[in-house]
């Protein structure tokens, strides 16, 4: 496996961690008729705009899927569909921000409630829609760059995502404060764990990985 495929899968899965668990703060609040716990919220949220949509996404968009399309046409409907989300992803999260925001600074408003329920559902939507996109890279986009890329591209590619890593896989003094708030959030059937074992889905097997 090569350092980019092993990083890229790393980020997935500390971002599938972080997705799921918005989802279950959010469906735990709800349960106990209590307000969502909204420091945690926001921090989760900040890291996804910090991270995966200025960093991760950048890389993929602007490296890996075009080395994928020079390669090969296998995939160019995807590949169009993932670069069209990482497009409107990063408006999505500020959205999600400013909502969060509403719902934090106008708890004593009367439309409080209204503002609430339509910060879960977007939250609840954003959050599937992420995790199918994450889904999609690694059941169909992964493989393909395993089969058809070249050793020069791997070169290119381990160097750039080497460059920049996450603050979740790979902790440093600038982010550990982020760090530690979301990781004793991240509930314990999920963890860091892979990505791919949150789909209940296995990596295709290579020779020598």
């Amino acid at each position: 496996m090569s350092t980019a495929i092993r990083i890229i899968r790393d980020e997935h899965a500390a971002l599938v961690a972080v997705l799921r668990s918005i989802g279950l703060l959010l469906a735990e609040s709800r349960r106990r008729s209590v307000l969502p716990d909204v420091a945690s919220l926001r921090a989760m949220l900040f890291y996804i705009d910090e991270f995966p949509e200025k960093v991760h996404h950048t890389k993929e968009s602007g490296l890996l899927f075009p080395m994928l399309r020079k390669h090969t046409k296998e995939a160019a409907e995807v590949l169009d569909q993932l670069d069209s989300d990482h497009a409107i992803s990063e408006a999505a999260v500020r959205d999600l921000q400013h909502q969060l925001l509403g719902v934090e600074m106008m708890s004593e408003a009367p439309d409080f409630a209204e503002r609430l329920s339509r910060f879960e559902a977007a939250a609840q939507t954003y959050v599937k829609g992420y995790l199918e996109h994450i889904r999609i890279e690694e059941v169909s986009v992964l493989p393909l760059a395993e089969r058809v890329l070249t050793a020069d591209d791997w070169v290119e590619l381990d160097a750039a995502f080497l460059a920049n890593r996450d603050p979740l896989t790979q902790p440093d003094d600038e982010y550990r404060p982020l760090f530690q708030r979301i990781l004793v959030t991240l509930p314990a059937p999920w963890g860091l764990g892979s990505a791919m074992a949150a789909f209940h889905v296995s990596y295709p097997r290579h020779a020598g990985t």
